[in-house]
């Protein structure tokens, strides 16, 4: 990256130093073609005897050189404007690229592990199951862990899908009137199934939303993972849901390690995820905040974080009652 910029300023250095240098040969030039009209003029017309005519056309002459001058400098400062532009507007460019190229082999890297994850677990229960013969509660344990891995398996697919189809606008959002109150409380049933007592729930019952209400689960599942992964064990996850004037607000909050200030707009941005793939400790594909965003702003509502006091996040989804 420093030898890319080093690389390119040198270049626009180089461009501007060569703009200057041939916008000084024209002035000197024109300088020169001045000097030679008034030698001329000198030549032809006596100053003496003919002074008016004289004075007439050196007024010209000034005239043409003062025109020349400024056509220079005009067209020596839009050239350097435009230079300046451009390479300012590629720049940006270049470095949007080289930034998602590294988003994206995160995302690869990413990826890659929260597929195997899964399904390794998967595979190492259903091979204990073949193996050995367990009790019934053992053998329900294993497959509640394979329900879990399989459950988290589809939630990651459904991300990577809904955000291919997004991009490509191949999903039209469905239109329909229903009880969000009724849709958290189901949703927090199904976490809470998965990882038990994590969840505080306060929902005001019957609120109602317009929209798609498989997109609206999507965006809860994301922000309920994205709480589970990043809090303690022990620590409860707030689930709460209200009225705020015509809007229907929805608040997860949790007591992990916080976002800084500086990253709180970044963590809605395609790929984005704190740290790198070999230092962070938690593992994702950075599409879930993203998605949640789209999500909302397809239903015309906004989606932000805050600190949590002593420590964490809250994210609020706000919708339109």
């Amino acid at each position: 990256m420093r030898l890319f910029t080093s690389v390119y300023l040198f270049l626009l250095a180089y461009i501007i130093v060569a703009l200057v240098f041939w916008e000084v040969r024209l002035q000197k030039q024109n300088e020169e073609l001045y000097g030679v009209q008034l030698i001329n003029l000198r030549s032809n017309v006596d100053s003496a005897t003919r002074s008016i005519q004289f004075n007439t056309d050196k007024k010209k002459l000034e005239h043409g050189f003062n025109a020349r001058t400024s056509q220079y400098k005009g067209e020596g400062i839009t050239f350097l404007l435009i230079i300046m532009v451009g390479a300012f507007v590629v720049y940006r460019s270049i470095l949007h690229r080289i930034r998602m190229s590294r988003q994206q082999n995160n995302f690869m890297l990413s990826v890659t592990h929260e597929l195997k994850s899964p399904i390794a677990a998967i595979k190492l229960n259903l091979q204990t199951l073949e193996k050995y013969r367990l009790d019934d509660e053992k053998r329900q344990l294993l497959a509640q862990r394979s329900i879990k891995e399989a459950d988290r398996l589809n939630s990651l697919c459904n991300n990577i899908l809904l955000a291919s189809q997004l991009e490509g606008r191949q999903y039209k959002p469905a239109k329909e009137q229903f009880d969000f109150s009724e849709l958290v409380m189901q949703t927090v049933r199904d976490y809470n199934s998965r990882y038990p007592g994590r969840f505080s729930v306060t929902v005001k019952p019957e609120l109602a939303v317009s929209g798609d209400s498989v997109m609206l689960v999507m965006a809860l599942s994301n922000l309920l993972e994205n709480a589970v992964k990043y809090s303690p064990a022990d620590d409860q996850i707030t689930v709460d849901l209200f009225q705020k004037g015509p809007k229907v607000v929805l608040q997860v909050a949790d007591h992990g390690p916080g976002i800084p200030d500086s990253e709180k707009r970044n963590v809605f941005n395609k790929f984005y995820r704190l740290g790198n793939e070999e230092s962070r400790k938690t593992k994702g594909t950075g599409l879930g905040l993203y998605l949640t965003n789209k999500i909302a702003l397809q239903h015309k509502g906004t989606i932000v974080v805050k600190d949590n006091e002593p420590q964490g996040c809250i994210f609020e989804l706000e919708l339109p009652g």
